[in-house]
């Protein structure tokens, strides 16, 4: 073996984390280590979310120091980048690190300059590069990958796309924790969380979408898993609630109601969640296949309640077909949650602020709104650099002369006030009890233990965030931009 012990860390740490943050494993890097286990004596994973004592780069560092001789990290997302960046230049330079992951492959040159440790940074999906590296196959053959050598940065050719039957599922073994619903540090419910994911790719062209181009260009096209091999991961986890995600499980109708068929036949019983378009409504079968197979909630990307906007990203369709579809969709006892856009080129305050009424207005249970980003190969970019008064940050943050990153952050709260008020979480623990059934009553019971130390936990949150106040007085007085 050309190596002994490889650790592979998620270095992401949530000391104030909402339930999301931490609800599920990194699945991303468990499908690498399902590549590379073949190829080391002994793997290591750690998750730094939930591992304390190692959230401490001294005790990480002494670990690695005594007990590793390569170190693989993924870095997926923006939040923490400097910190994690901070982190990796502490590495020791004798033992080779390797990078890889969506923010990776998209910073490859800002990696190399900004952490002296890094040797290889692994580009685009990294399942047959990291076999190809463990291997000991020279690095100039290796393609996927960008490294270091003799002073100077190397790219190799990008790494075609691999068949998603060819790549093993993750390896949840290694895992040290189960990943459980947390909101402000509380434990609700023990409620126990995994993903599966189903296919690759998506057939749509949304422009303002991150994911469906990835850092390098590449389109993914829609790819699925055999069905067997779907169930056969099913049936080996443990967790309660399963999140499928796809990012439209249901891209292949025929392939969804056979997924939902065999479900119910090997007598799977979870609870799914899934994303999903608003085209499913128009598939009444698929649906009442699912409710019978236990997916309790459908995440939806509606993303504006205005047409030109809509038309803007294109999303294929309009405000009318929405309000058309979740008709439909609220015949069914399936929690719906929907995602919105808010800060879109041209968009109005008004028109930002209308996401919550309109939500209401169409039977959403809940939203979650993001400002627009603007990725390196984004469909929008050119429309967004040549937007009178708007600027795009290094961060692929947008904001205009008239709504500056302060602004559209008070919007935000705005729209999260007028949504959210004390009723809807009425509504929401409502729906999930005693329509889609979401809940058990013994887990009922098990909230209401814990619920004042929820609310304790979430006054201390807005306290340490310095509005309280804030909050109070929009919650519970006048909620204004």
């Amino acid at each position: 073996m050309k190596y002994k012990h490889a650790l592979f860390l998620n270095p992401y740490i949530e000391s104030h984390t909402t339930s999301v943050m931490k609800l599920f494993p990194p699945t991303g890097l468990e499908y690498v280590v399902a590549s590379a286990k073949d190829y080391v004596d002994k793997i290591t994973l750690l998750d730094l979310r939930y591992e304390k004592e190692l959230t401490n780069p001294v005790n990480l560092l002494d670990f690695v120091r005594k007990e590793i001789d390569v170190i693989c990290v993924t870095i997926g997302w923006d939040r923490q980048f400097k910190e994690i960046c901070g982190l990796l230049s502490c590495m020791p330079q004798n033992i080779p690190l390797i990078v890889g992951g969506y923010k990776a492959t998209e910073m490859t040159e800002e990696l190399f300059k900004t952490c002296p440790p890094i040797k290889i940074i692994v580009r685009g999906e990294g399942e047959e590069t990291i076999k190809e590296i463990f291997k000991g196959i020279p690095l100039k053959d290796i393609s996927g990958i960008s490294y270091r050598e003799g002073g100077k940065i190397i790219h190799n050719a990008n790494r075609p796309l691999p068949d998603v039957d060819t790549v093993a599922s993750p390896v949840r073994s290694l895992r040290n924790n189960d990943y459980r619903l947390t909101v402000n540090g509380v434990n609700v419910m023990n409620l126990t969380f995994d993903s599966v994911l189903s296919a690759r790719g998506c057939p749509y062209n949304c422009k303002f979408c991150t994911f469906n181009l990835n850092p390098l260009g590449q389109k993914r096209t829609y790819a699925a898993r055999s069905i067997n091999s779907v169930i056969k991961e099913l049936k080996e986890i443990d967790a309660k609630v399963v999140l499928f995600s796809d990012d439209n499980l249901f891209t292949d109708i025929k392939r969804a109601k056979e997924l939902c068929d065999a479900i119910v036949e090997h007598k799977i019983k979870k609870r799914f969640v899934a994303q999903a378009r608003l085209e499913i409504a128009n598939y009444p079968e698929l649906l009442e296949k699912m409710v019978k197979a236990g997916f309790k909630a459908l995440l939806l990307g509606v993303e504006s309640p205005n047409d030109r906007i809509l038309k803007q990203l294109n999303k294929g369709f309009d405000s009318a077909t929405i309000r058309k579809a979740f008709k439909v969709l609220t015949k069914y006892p399936i929690y719906y949650s929907g995602y919105f856009i808010y800060g879109n080129i041209g968009e109005t305050k008004e028109e930002m602020l209308y996401i919550a009424q309109f939500a209401k207005e169409i039977g959403l249970d809940s939203i979650a709104w993001n400002k627009l980003r603007i990725e390196k190969f984004s469909p929008l970019r050119a429309l967004a650099e040549n937007a009178p008064g708007y600027h795009i940050t290094e961060r692929g943050e947008l904001y205009s002369d008239m709504y500056d990153y302060p602004a559209l952050k008070k919007i935000g709260r705005t729209i999260k006030f007028s949504f959210y008020t004390p009723l809807r979480y009425i509504k929401i623990l409502w729906k999930n009890v005693f329509v889609t059934r979401f809940f058990t009553f013994r887990e009922i019971l098990s909230l209401s233990v814990v619920i004042p130390r929820l609310i304790a936990a979430a006054i201390k949150r807005e306290v340490q965030k310095g509005r309280l106040v804030d909050s109070l007085k929009r919650t519970l007085i006048s909620n204004k931009a």
